[in-house]
């Protein structure tokens, strides 16, 4: 699968699946421009591939502007940026919503506008990917905001596939299961918290960032291009049984 002549905003990409995507998507031709909020991450991530690079705060949407504006026009957007803050129901803040919402929800959505607006005045075509979580699909304790914002993310999917397809563009959702990034090997290396997760998948391991980058990219490709408004599980059969 090659991407040579193409193009790449990947968000999120100082870490985990971010970093993974944009490595893949060089490795295989494509330009890639890399975006996060640490610069050193970004520094060690152009040195290994070669990215452009561009340091912002995507909840700020004078960032997102001159963030999209700095890329210039490419073919793909994928919206990997994400955060969580553990909150109890009856403990929910403020705080802990805006954060969540502000980087899960809301980034991705105008990114995705400006992504948009430059596609279709280039004459269309090109293709959204929106990276969301089974969260969204299954309740899991403490994360009502971080499940709102990525099921909020797949309902919008589909709304941009809907309104952006008569101007050649596709949008579509990966949805991971537990994926290994150096966070969550920290936060699920206890077998009594990962076990009972883990006999839920049938492969009967969790995802690894490359896994999840490899569908990014099948879902980017102009072999998918049939595929828009859909939700794919990258979950090892977690929503299936």
């Amino acid at each position: 699968m090659s991407f040579e002549g193409k193009s790449a905003i990947v968000t999120g990409a100082g870490k985990g699946i971010g970093r993974a995507t944009v490595q893949l998507l060089s490795e295989r031709g494509a330009r890639v421009v890399a975006i996060a909020r640490t610069q050193s991450d970004l520094d060690s991530l152009k040195a290994e591939t070669g990215c452009d690079v561009i340091a912002a705060d995507l909840t700020d949407m004078a960032e997102i502007a001159r963030t999209v504006e700095e890329a210039g026009t490419c073919d793909y957007l994928v919206n990997c940026a994400g955060t969580n803050v553990l909150e109890p129901v009856l403990d929910i803040t403020e705080e802990g919503y805006d954060t969540v919402l502000g980087i899960n929800l809301k980034s991705a959505l105008f990114m995705s506008r400006d992504f948009a607006r430059a596609r279709v005045a280039a004459g269309g075509g090109g293709a959204i990917l929106n990276v969301t979580s089974i969260a969204g699909h299954r309740g899991f304790v403490e994360h009502m905001c971080y499940a709102a914002s990525k099921a909020g993310l797949e309902g919008a999917t589909r709304v941009m596939a809907k309104e952006l397809g008569p101007h050649g563009i596709r949008v579509n959702a990966l949805a991971p299961t537990i994926t290994m990034t150096e966070l969550a090997a920290v936060a699920w290396s206890d077998p009594a918290k990962s076990e009972p997760m883990m006999v839920r998948h049938p492969v009967a391991r969790f995802a690894d960032v490359e896994d999840v980058a490899r569908s990014i990219l099948a879902m980017l490709s102009d072999d998918m291009a049939m595929t828009t408004g859909a939700v794919l599980p990258v979950d090892g059969g977690f929503l299936a049984v």
